[in-house]
């Protein structure tokens, strides 16, 4: 031993010995056990460490034995000998040059900018910071920490600000070195000390990373754990760090004495002596030198002023510092670069997204001083002289000077500003309001929601201060001076004209009129005067008309309790805005223009006032008259001079006094050349009109005819253009493009009034925009990204959807000759001109399609009234003669074969007509138009074929939209008005006829989903048509006979095979056919099971007509399946027919003859097929449709357990279930959508098995359970095993299987929980394994209620409840095991309440993880764009509800713990800031737990919890009497 210690030893010190051998042999003195060094570790951990420090002080070695020597130091600290042997407790420790030599090794790579050699450096750092013992020489000498702490901040700054993704190696160091320094620092005393650690060494590089870890653009390149964990952590230390560095209590004296000024400082503390530490100076100094790029300088600094003040806030923020806490805000401010505008030394320096960083800082020091409450006015004022308000003054000079609307922190800080205190912003209103909202160039939806707020603010403030006309005196005034109007945005957005109603209807009537006055004085003395020939001036006369109509349209209206001298302002008001402002204008508008004179700027904008006033003033005035009898209308004297009602003249001056027709007609001509708001607002007072018409005791037919064509006429020439824009609905902004939109918008919403009065031409007018706007909206579908804006097409879904169309029956049947003839007008143009052609025939306007509707309110004269009947007749049957006409028409086609080739684009227009059909309710079809719309699909199946170019794909989609409509209209009530025109089977076999030979161009799809959906499509069409013969009862077995011979006679015999006719078959048609026939077994059979026994007959009828059907498809089967090899799988459309068959066999009563049983001809063909299908079960991955369609076979196979072939069992059918859910494509959405088919061949086995065989069953997926399955990986093993479990507990048993079942569950839920554990220590099972145990382990609990006796089987529920984590979990993850949770605990309450008394605590704590769990994820959060991920932790929060209210309203017993509850719920509340909608959820639940609360339990957690906690229990104990409480006893009030 001695020989091979000197040896070594010698050999590590030898000048002789090669580096490369020196490194081996210290390679292998370490790991060896032959070499038996006294202290042999810490020789070697020495050896290396004095080399390394040794070369960095002298450079004696090359850069590739330094490299080999830092990877033997790191080999060595990071080795299991080494870690074990300071667990033992030996002591082996580094030398605090090692620590240096580290620190210069980064501090040179953050010199040099390069990290490409110090990935070893890093992971020796690591090593030692999380290792107590080796740390030693960083925390012993905190010097060498603090260096560290800076230099790997440095580094990590230099990979965020590169272009190179993000490793984690740095940052995970560099999170240790935080960790390991905060835990020092809370160590120290000498808080002087500390303050100079951080702000000489640490303030600027942590600033520097934390913006940079804020504002990095994060890719999917980076390191997924720096991402999403390290860069929250790291920012959150270096807040703690510079928390407990620079803002500790003890510092505050300084902070003081350095910020208040002499005289408040005296008047503080008398005869003290001042500190010499000046710590605000400090961090300022600081903040200014450039510790980074200037690029970042002003972005970083913006960032960490509002840091710095929030932490400052959060140490020192109490009544008595406010003073304190205002002046460090001054100082910060003057960091950022808004500072030199404030005092007017810079101008016009900063760039766009300077100012967006430095207005953004500004906002977030606001909110902190607004948030707490810093600004108190009346101190302000009194004690301290006004310093915060000439501050805060400043700061609205400063920003109101250099207007940035462009930026929404702009708009914010001026609104906290207001919201501080009015009078900061009052001197500069005039200016506020022009930069703010009328010259505001503000387009951007993001941009309009903060310059909403901030001028709600500003309502709101002089609304309450009742000085609403002082605010609209600056208005107006803004208004009228010299500006760019026509860049002017509209004054009243929609969300300002809510908050402006909002305000109107809580002031005083008199402030409101004082407004009006004001403006009709204005426009009256200033604008109309000098109106003409200036657009100017006609500008800011619509400006000033929009206000007029806004006030006027959103005050209060008048009533019988409104005061008289109210009413008599208002009625001077009016009567002065009309003779004042409407009559000059109408005398300026009536003089003859030249025709080049009318496209002036000023006439239109004349114009639109005009109009806009006259419809505000005759809309307002009418208001009034009806809500308010003291009223006295200017019209009231005309319509008092009319002897009757019948006599009165329905002209311009019926409406408004003083105006002549003559000058009324030139003001109309003059307005319906523009499309914009004066020909808008003509359209609504036509309508007025016609309102007060149809108001009147007898009607004038003639005047409301003439109005509604007037309406209509207006717009017809915009909308034919086709070409129009979204519109917000304000009507002061109606351009050319936007006018086609409102003419729409006012057309579709007062249909009922205009549609009694306009020609049946109209109706088709109206009709044909619908369908081309409805067209239009699905081609532009992607392209409406505007939410709030209104458009042709959503104007036209909205009607078609709303259950208001099928009531206006005139214009739903001119909508469906619409369509019709749009369908048509998608075929080769020699088609269209084909008058003989269905769909022009459906669509003729020589038709009377309408008059069913018209018929019953025909005007009948009893002289005329016989020949008007005998013609009516002849018209109506003239409808149905031409239905039968194309009815016959269309089974010619199908069968002769004349198809209309369509190219693909034609057909994607016919999809988009079919989409618009869906639309329409087809169930409220009239008998007529219900009929059309069969034809018509009926027609497009049978004439409608697909060119050699198209996709097939997209041709059996166009298919299948037919067959799903007309599925539709089966539903529909009149749907037997169809057999008016056909025989049941011709349709049959028009329809057959046509697919089949559709067939010969759709080769080549049998294994597209598109193909399944097709086949689905075609069978629901023909059961559901099939059940309507059969209810119809008329001719029955002669439709059903003659559809059954149509089908034979579609294919060869089978006794030809090997013909040619076999060979040139189509797999095609062959599962078409094969559908057929199965529907047509599968709908007798079904009639036959639910006919009564009285109708015998009837039933042998069917029951021959069901033989021969069964026999025509085995043949079919039977030659299907001979072209499959044995290693094909079953086709998928063969397994439905099959089952079918065996539906229909065993419906005949084969049970009952178990003598001839097994002698059946087609018992070989199930069994054979029921081996095939076991075999091709776990073969058969994801398939969903072969699955579900195989076990839908099984579950009638095994409901005669005579068909087992052999020796098999329903062992054998379990065992292959098993099988199946072990393969690897099985997932729990596939289990989850084939649930039920899984469930009914579990039921049908389990009724039908012995007991023996269920026994074996159980063992079975015990087997499935057992812990060795996880252990060897076979996770899918365990996933079958739970899922039988959860099947078998949804199955009915009988007794004895019942009761072998209940004594193997305590094993059940043993091997459950040992499962859970296992699985929960691997991420990637919550989903497959956890969340599949937990709703297993619910539905056990359920349904073992009166059979799970013992409180420990019970109690395994807990067990495995307290494993399942509930962190970290991705949010689909996330759901599914909290619902798990929740459903087990919720079984346990209702199923096992005397358990749960029992063990209280386990259910608390598990519960309490829930509700803990969902608060961490409901926190408010700044980042909220998943909106996803949110819905799920609402639905969470609405479990929790459930749960407390469940836990109030059941368990009594819960009384006594209720108090610890609540206890437990504000104890985390007071960690978190919830979201609104996840704390209503949580807030509702607990309200129910504090109704259990007795007094006594309230005074014990007032006087029992922490101060802070208290605060929150009284909030919310605040809140519960008074909202929910009173709330819940007004409703018991009422309660009986």
């Amino acid at each position: 031993m001695a020989a091979i210690y000197s040896g070594i030893y010698v050999k590590l010190k030898s000048k002789n010995t090669s580096w490369e051998d020196k490194l081996k042999l210290a390679h292998f003195a370490w790991i060896s056990h032959q070499c038996v060094l006294p202290n042999k570790e810490q020789v070697l951990l020495d050896w290396v460490s004095r080399v390394l420090v040794s070369h960095y002080n002298k450079s004696q070695l090359e850069d590739e034995i330094v490299e080999k020597l830092w990877i033997y130091l790191d080999n060595v600290i990071h080795s299991k000998r080494l870690q074990n042997l300071l667990k033992s407790g030996k002591t082996i420790g580094l030398s605090f040059s090692i620590a240096q030599v580290i620190n210069e090794r980064l501090s040179e790579a953050c010199s040099q900018k390069t990290q490409q050699n110090i990935g070893t450096v890093l992971s020796c750092s690591r090593g030692i910071l999380s290792t107590p013992t080796l740390s030693i020489i960083y925390t012993a000498k905190c010097e060498l920490l603090v260096d560290l702490l800076s230099t790997l901040s440095k580094l990590a700054c230099q990979q965020l600000a590169s272009a190179d993704t993000v490793s984690s190696q740095l940052f995970s160091v560099l999170q240790l070195a935080f960790a390991q320094y905060l835990l020092i620092q809370r160590q120290q005393t000498n808080p002087n000390r500390v303050f100079g650690q951080v702000a000489s060494h640490l303030l600027q590089p942590c600033l520097l990373l934390r913006h940079l870890l804020t504002v990095r653009g994060w890719t999917q390149a980076d390191d997924n754990h720096v991402r999403q964990h390290l860069n929250r952590e790291i920012r959150n230390q270096v807040e703690t760090l510079l928390q407990a560095g620079l803002f500790q209590p003890e510092l505050f004296s300084s902070y003081r004495e350095e910020l208040l000024p002499e005289q408040e400082l005296q008047e503080k503390k008398k005869g003290a002596l001042k500190s010499s530490l000046l710590p605000v100076n400090t961090v300022q100094i600081k903040l200014g030198s450039g510790f980074c790029e200037p690029a970042l300088h002003g972005a970083v600094v913006a960032g960490s002023v509002s840091l710095l003040y929030k932490l400052f806030l959060n140490s020192y923020c109490k009544a008595e510092n406010h003073l304190v806490c205002f002046h460090m805000l001054s100082r910060l401010f003057v960091c950022l670069r808004l500072s030199d505008l404030q005092q007017g030394l810079e101008e016009n320096t900063l760039s766009p997204a300077d100012w967006s960083t430095q207005l953004l800082a500004l906002e977030q020091l606001l909110n902190l001083v607004f948030s707490s409450d810093i600004y108190n006015v009346a101190s302000d004022r009194i004690r301290h002289k006004e310093v915060q308000f000439r501050f805060y003054r400043s700061l609205a000079q400063m920003l109101i000077k250099h207007s940035q609307a462009s930026i929404p922190a702009w708009f914010r800080c001026l609104k906290l500003l207001m919201s501080l205190n009015h009078t900061i912003v009052e001197p500069d209103l005039d200016d506020l309001v022009a930069s703010a909202w009328i010259d505001a160039q503000v387009s951007d939806q993001h941009m309009k929601k903060p310059q909403e707020a901030l001028i709600n603010t500003v309502f709101q403030t002089y609304c309450k201060l009742r000085q609403f006309p002082r605010l609209f005196e600056e208005v107006l005034t803004v208004i009228c001076r010299p500006a760019a109007d026509e860049l002017r945005a509209p004054l009243f957005s929609a969300g300002l004209t809510v908050k402006l109603h909002e305000c109107l209807l809580e002031l005083p009537p008199n402030q409101i009129l004082d407004i009006l006055f004001l403006f009709v004085e204005k426009c009256q003395t200033f604008i109309i005067p000098a109106v003409e020939g200036s657009a100017d001036m006609a500008l800011k006369l619509l400006s000033v008309s929009s206000v007029l109509h806004t006030f006027l349209f959103n005050m209060r209206s008048l009533d019988d309790v409104t005061p008289s001298p109210v009413i008599i302002r208002t009625q001077s008001v009016l009567a002065k805005m009309q003779k004042g402002v409407i009559q000059p204008l109408m005398e300026l508008l009536q003089a003859p223009r030249k025709e080049e004179e009318k496209s002036d700027v000023w006439l239109r904008k004349a114009s639109d006032s005009l109009l806009l006033l006259v419809y505000t003033w005759v809309e307002v005035d009418t208001l009034f008259r009806f809500s308010c009898s003291k009223y006295v209308s200017p019209i009231a004297e005309i319509a008092g001079a009319v002897t009757g009602p019948a006599e009165r003249h329905w002209g311009i001056s019926a409406f408004l006094p003083g105006m002549e027709e003559q000058c009324w007609e030139r003001v109309m001509e003059l307005a319906n050349s523009f499309a914009s708001t004066s020909k808008y607002c003509l359209e609504l007072l036509t309508l007025q009109k016609m309102k007060m018409i149809i108001m009147q005791t007898k009607i004038d037919l003639q005047a409301l005819r003439h109005a509604a064509a007037f309406i209509l006429e207006s717009g017809r020439s915009s909308m034919s253009r086709g070409e129009s824009e979204p519109w917000d609905g304000d009507i002061t902004v109606i351009s050319d493009f936007t006018y086609p939109t409102a003419h729409w918008h006012l057309v579709v919403s007062n249909l009922t009034i205009l549609l009694p009065y306009i020609s049946l031409q109209d109706v088709e007018y109206i009709a044909n925009v619908l369908v081309k706007t409805l067209v239009l909206a699905k081609s532009h579908e992607a392209d409406t990204n505007q939410e709030s804006s209104i458009s042709t097409g959503k104007i036209s879904l909205g009607l078609v959807h709303s259950s208001f169309l099928p009531e206006l029956k005139v214009l739903h049947c001119a909508f469906l000759t619409s369509l019709i003839h749009q369908f048509g007008t998608q075929f080769p143009t020699a088609a269209q001109e084909s008058v003989d052609l269905p769909l022009q025939q459906l669509s003729a306007g020589n038709i009377p399609w309408h008059e069913e509707i018209l018929a019953p309110f025909k005007p009948a004269h009893p002289l005329e009234a016989p020949s008007e009947n005998k013609l009516l007749k002849y018209e109506l049957s003239l409808s149905w003669k031409t239905l039968e006409k194309v009815a016959q028409c269309i089974l010619l086609l199908a069968k002769n074969g004349y198809p209309v080739i369509l190219k693909e684009n034609h057909l994607e227009s016919c999809l988009g007509l079919l989409e618009i059909a869906s639309l329409l309710k087809l169930d409220s079809l009239l008998p007529l138009d219900c009929t059309r719309c069969f034809l018509v699909l009926l027609s497009l199946l049978a004439n409608a074929r697909a060119s050699t170019s198209c996709s097939k794909l997209l041709f059996l989609k166009f298919l299948s939209t037919c067959f799903h409509l007309l599925r539709c209209l089966q539903a529909g009530r009149n749907v037997n008005s169809v057999f008016k025109v056909f025989h049941a089977s011709d349709i049959l076999e028009a329809v057959m006829t046509s697919q089949l030979t559709a067939s010969k161009f759709i080769t080549d799809v049998l294994t597209t989903p598109i193909w399944v959906q097709y086949l689905q499509e075609v069978q629901a069409f023909l059961e559901n048509f099939l059940q309507m013969i059969i209810e119809r009862r008329q001719s029955v077995r002669l439709n059903l006979e003659k559809f059954m011979a149509f089908l034979v006679s579609c294919k060869p015999d089978t006794g030809a095979s090997k013909s040619k006719g076999w060979k040139n078959w189509n797999p095609v048609a062959e599962q078409l056919l094969l559908t057929a026939f199965t529907t047509l077994c599968h709908v007798i059979t079904l009639y036959l099971q639910q006919l009564p026994e009285k109708r015998l007959q009837s039933a042998d009828v069917l029951s021959a007509l069901s033989e021969s059907v069964v026999l025509h498809m085995v043949k079919i089967v039977e030659h299907g399946l001979q072209n499959y090899t044995q290693n094909q799988p079953s086709p998928v459309t063969f397994i439905p027919s099959i089952t079918t068959l065996l539906k229909a066999d065993l419906q005949k009563g084969w049970q009952k003859e178990p003598s001839g049983f097994l002698e059946q001809p087609r018992v070989k063909l199930y069994q054979k097929f029921y081996s095939q299908i076991l075999r091709e079960l776990h073969c058969a991955g994801g398939n969903l449709q072969f699955l579900q369609s195989a076990l839908r076979f099984l579950a009638v196979f095994c409901s005669a357990p005579e068909l087992y072939p052999g020796e098999e069992t329903a062992v054998t059918v379990v065992f292959a279930i098993k099988r199946l859910l072990t393969g690897p494509a099985i997932t729990t959405q596939v289990i989850k959508n084939m649930e039920m088919e899984l469930t009914e061949v579990l039921v049908q086995l389990l009724g039908t098995c012995s007991s023996e065989e269920f026994c074996t069953i159980v063992n079975l997926v015990l087997q499935g359970l057992e812990i060795r399955n996880v252990w060897q990986q076979k996770a899918q093993e365990v996933l079958s095993a739970v899922t039988l479990t959860k099947f078998l507990l949804s199955c009915p048993l009988s007794e004895d299987k019942a009761k072998a079942f209940w004594i193997a569950s305590p094993q059940i839920l043993t091997a459950l929980a040992m499962q859970t554990k296992e699985a929960c220590q691997d991420h990637s099972q919550i989903s497959t394994i956890v969340v599949p145990i937990l709703d297993t382990v619910a539905v056990l609990l359920r349904q073992g209620e009166g059979f799970l006796l013992n409180v420990r089987h019970v109690a395994l529920a807990f067990s495995i409840l307290l494993i399942v984590p509930l962190d970290h979990l991705k949010t689909e993850d996330y759901h599914g095991v909290f619902l798990g949770v929740h459903e087990v605990l919720f079984s346990i309450v209702q199923c096992h309440p005397k358990v749960l008394l029992k063990a209280v605590p386990s259910f608390l704590n598990i519960f309490h993880r829930l509700v803990v769990s969902v608060m961490h994820e409901g926190r408010q959060r700044g980042d909220r764009a998943n909106t996803g991920e949110f819905e799920v932790i609402l639905k969470c929060a609405h479990l929790v509800e459930r749960m407390y209210t469940h836990i109030a309203a059941e368990m009594e017993d819960f009384t006594v713990f209720s108090a610890f509850i609540v206890a437990q719920y504000v104890t985390e509340l007071q960690k978190v800031t919830l979201h609104p909608a996840v704390k209503k959820h949580l807030t509702e639940g607990i309200y129910h737990i504090l109704d259990l609360c007795i007094e006594r339990d309230i005074k014990f957690l007032t006087a029992s919890l922490p101060a802070g906690v208290r605060e929150v229990f009284k909030d919310l104990y605040n809140d519960y009497n008074h909202y929910y409480k009173a709330k819940k006893h007004g409703e018991e009030k009422y309660t009986a």
